[in-house]
C-alpha cells in the first residue's frame, strides 16, 4: 500500500509539473504576461522565469567580451549580456558603427523563443571614451575637485545620452573607491580619499545616469575596499597595489568603505560590480558575508551583482571550485569574458551535482530580468538614431568644458601670475603634454591603457592657447623647451614674456599605472630648466592622474596649476589660464612633500613642518574674486 501511494504521488507531482515543463519547450503567446508593459516589473519577472528551462538562465549569467563571442552563439547559448572593455570598438570607430554593431547583437538575442534581449555594456568612466568623437570628460580625480555634485550629474546625464545613442544602456561608472593610496594606478578613478565626497560625487553621477530622460543603468564600483588596498599586496602580474588587499578591520571597512554603496542603493542602484580585491585572506568575489549578507541583506539590494573582468577565475583553482565558490556567494553574473562555453558547461554540472542549487540560480536570473524590465529593454532593445547627432556635439563639449575649468587647482602663484594677460608679444609653450589629446586624456580613452597622440576629436591646451590670445600674439611651441630660432630682427634671443610648460604622466590604467615613484620625468626637468631661461613668467601646468612629487620643480614656477586628466575639451584650461573664470577647484587629495610620506596616516597627519604634506586636503588658491 505504501508503494502504491509513494508512485500516485509521484505521477501527480509529474503531472502538475507537466504546464511548466510544456511551457518551457514552447514559444510564449504574443499576450504573454511578461511581454505585458502594463503589468508591474515583479509580475513579469516571475512569469518569465517560469517559463525559462536551465539553460536559458545559465545564458542570463553570461557576460562575453564583444570580439569572443560566435554571433550564433547569442541565441543558440541564450547569452544574456554582452561588453565591450576598454579599446572594445567595432572596425569603423564612429558612433554610428557602434549603434549597427550592438543593435545587431541585440537583434541576435531577439531571435529566441523568449526574445530576452542582451543588456550591454562598457567602462564609459569620464564619457562615452571608447568612442572616437565623443566628448571625453575629466576623470573623476578632476571632477572630485570641482566639489560640484550639479556638475557631476550633469556630465553623466550627457554620458548616458552618448552612450543611449549607440545602443549601450549599461555603465560601468562611477568608480566609488576611497583612495587611500595614491600610488595606486586607479586613483584617478576615484572621486577624492575623502569617503564623504566620494558618496556625495557618486551618487550624483548615478542621478545623472539614470534619473535623466535617458535611462542607462549605473554600476558602482569596485565592492568593497579596492581604494584601501595595501602596498606590495598584489599578486596579479607586475602590479604593486591593484588587486591587492584592502587594509583593516570590519569596522574600517564599513566606516570608510561601504557608505558609498549604502548610498548608491539608497539613490537607485541596480547593478554593482564587485572587487578584484581580497579582504580578511579572501579574494572578494567570493565573500558570502560581504555580498549576500552585507549587500542584499543589511543594504537590500535588489539589483545584480556582476564580477569584474574574469575575476572569478583569481579565486581558486580548479576552475570548478572557484565558478561554485562565488556564485554561492551571491555573484549574479559573471563576466567571462572569453571562454564562455567552459563556464556554462561548469554551471550546469554545478547545478547537476547539487553544488548550486536552483534556489541560487533562480534568484541571480530573478535579479538579473528585475533590472531588464525596469530598464524598458524588452520595449526599447535597440539604439535610438535621434541621438546619434548629439554624440560629441557643442553643447555637450561645452558642458565638458566647464568641467575641466572648475577642475583646476592652482597650488602656486607668487606676484600674481595668474591670470594671464593676453596682449604680450611672445608666449613660449613647451612640454609633449601641450600638444596631445591622448596624454589630456589619460587611460581609458579610445583604448584600455589610454594612447598618446591625436586619439580622437578635441582641443589640445596648445590650441586653446592660440585660439584664447589669437594672431597678434606669437606663440611658440617646442616640446621640449627650445627657442633656438626664436630671435628677434638682429638675431638676438627672444626674451617670453610667458611661458607654459606642460608637464605630465603618458597614458596607463589599472595596475600599469602603480608606481612607487611619482617623480616628473627627467625630460619634463630637463625642459622645465631650458624654458625657464627663456621666459619673464613661467606658469607650470601639470597632467596627472594624482598628485606628484614636485616640491623642487615648485620652486622654478611663478604658478602652478594641477590639471589632472582634462580630456578633450583644453580649452577649459585656458579659460582660466587668461582669466576669463576664476580658479575655484580645491584638491580631493592631500597632496605629498615626499614618496615616504606614502601611505599617509589620516587619522595622525602633521599640520606644519617637514613631515607635513606639501599642501592639505581641500587646498587650492582662487583667483578673480
Amino acid at each position: 500500500m505504501k508503494t502504491f501511494f509513494r508512485g500516485l504521488s509521484i505521477i501527480l507531482m509529474l503531472m502538475l509539473a507537466l504546464p511548466v515543463m510544456a511551457q518551457q519547450d514552447e514559444v510564449p503567446p504574443d499576450d504573454a504576461p511578461y511581454k505585458k508593459a502594463a503589468l508591474s516589473v515583479e509580475e513579469r519577472v516571475e512569469d518569465l522565469l517560469a517559463r525559462m528551462t536551465l539553460e536559458e538562465k545559465i545564458g542570463q549569467m553570461t557576460l562575453v567580451e564583444k570580439n569572443s563571442i560566435k554571433v550564433d552563439d547569442i541565441d543558440g547559448l541564450f547569452i544574456g549580456g554582452l561588453l565591450s572593455g576598454g579599446g572594445g570598438y567595432p572596425r569603423t570607430n564612429s558612433a554610428e558603427a557602434w549603434a549597427e554593431m550592438v543593435d545587431g547583437f541585440q537583434q541576435q538575442a531577439l531571435n529566441t523563443r523568449l526574445a530576452i534581449p542582451i543588456i550591454y555594456g562598457v567602462d564609459a568612466v569620464h564619457g562615452h571614451n571608447n568612442v572616437k568623437g565623443a566628448v571625453i570628460f575629466p576623470h573623476n580625480i578632476g571632477m572630485g575637485a570641482t566639489r560640484n555634485p550639479e556638475l557631476v550629474e550633469q556630465a553623466c546625464a550627457v554620458t548616458a545620452v552618448e552612450t543611449a545613442a549607440t545602443g549601450i544602456y549599461w555603465d560601468y561608472a562611477p568608480v566609488v573607491a576611497v583612495v587611500r593610496d595614491i600610488r595606486w594606478g586607479r586613483t584617478y578613478e576615484g572621486y577624492s580619499e575623502n569617503t564623504d565626497l566620494v558618496t556625495q560625487l557618486g551618487t550624483a553621477c548615478l542621478r545623472g545616469l539614470q534619473d535623466g530622460d535617458i535611462y542607462v543603468l549605473g554600476t558602482p564600483k569596485h565592492y568593497v575596499g579596492d581604494g584601501g588596498a595595501g602596498w606590495e599586496t598584489s599578486t596579479t602580474d607586475n602590479y604593486t597595489i591593484d588587486r591587492g588587499v584592502t587594509q583593516g578591520d570590519e569596522a574600517f571597512l564599513r566606516t570608510v568603505h561601504l557608505p558609498p554603496y549604502e548610498a548608491a542603493i539608497n539613490s537607485g542602484a541596480m547593478s554593482i560590480m564587485v572587487s578584484y580585491s581580497s579582504f580578511g585572506g579572501m579574494k572578494m568575489s567570493a565573500q558570502q558575508y560581504l555580498i549576500t549578507d552585507v549587500l542584499k541583506g543589511e543594504l537590500g539590494f535588489n539589483g545584480f551583482v556582476v564580477s569584474d573582468w574574469k575575476a572569478i577565475d583569481e579565486i581558486s583553482t580548479p576552475y570548478y571550485d572557484a565558478v561554485v565558490t562565488s556564485i554561492n556567494a551571491g555573484m549574479d553574473m559573471n563576466m567571462v569574458p572569453y571562454d564562455y562555453t567552459t563556464f556554462i558547461k561548469v554551471m550546469t554540472d554545478a547545478v547537476d551535482a547539487g553544488d548550486i542549487s536552483m534556489e541560487r540560480i533562480d534568484d541571480a536570473v530573478r535579479r538579473i530580468l528585475r533590472v531588464k524590465f525596469m530598464m524598458g529593454l524588452f520595449e526599447r532593445p535597440f539604439s535610438d538614431p535621434d541621438l546619434l547627432a548629439s554624440v560629441g556635439s557643442d553643447a555637450h563639449r561645452a558642458v565638458a568644458r566647464q568641467a575641466v575649468s572648475e577642475s583646476l587647482v592652482l597650488l602656486k602663484n607668487d606676484n600674481e601670475a595668474l591670470p594671464l594677460a593676453k596682449d604680450v608679444a611672445h608666449i613660449f609653450v613647451a612640454g609633449e603634454a601641450a600638444d596631445d589629446i591622448g596624454i589630456q586624456s589619460g587611460g581609458w580613452t579610445i583604448e584600455w591603457q589610454g594612447k598618446t597622440g591625436n586619439i580622437t576629436a578635441g582641443t589640445t591646451i596648445l590650441d586653446a592657447i592660440k585660439d584664447a590670445v589669437g594672431n597678434d600674439v606669437d606663440v611658440k611651441f617646442n616640446r621640449f623647451g627650445r627657442y633656438n630660432n626664436a630671435n628677434d630682427d638682429s638675431g638676438n634671443p627672444i626674451q617670453a614674456e610667458i611661458g607654459i610648460a606642460v608637464v605630465g604622466e603618458q597614458p596607463y590604467a589599472e595596475g600599469m599605472g602603480d608606481d612607487s615613484d611619482l617623480s616628473l620625468s627627467e625630460p619634463d626637468l630637463a625642459m622645465i630648466a631650458r624654458i625657464r631661461e627663456r621666459v619673464d613668467t613661467l606658469i607650470i601646468v601639470l597632467i596627472s592622474g594624482r598628485p606628484m612629487i614636485i616640491s623642487d620643480t615648485l620652486d622654478e614656477a611663478d604658478a602652478f596649476v594641477a590639471a589632472w586628466l582634462p580630456g578633450t575639451e583644453g580649452a577649459g584650461v585656458t579659460d582660466v589660464l587668461f582669466g576669463d573664470k576664476p580658479f575655484t577647484g580645491t584638491l580631493p587629495f592631500t597632496w605629498p612633500r615626499t614618496i615616504d610620506q606614502l601611505p599617509f596616516d589620516f587619522t595622525n597627519l602633521a599640520t606644519d613642518g617637514d613631515d607635513s604634506p606639501l599642501f592639505p586636503f581641500g587646498y587650492g588658491l582662487r583667483t578673480g574674486g
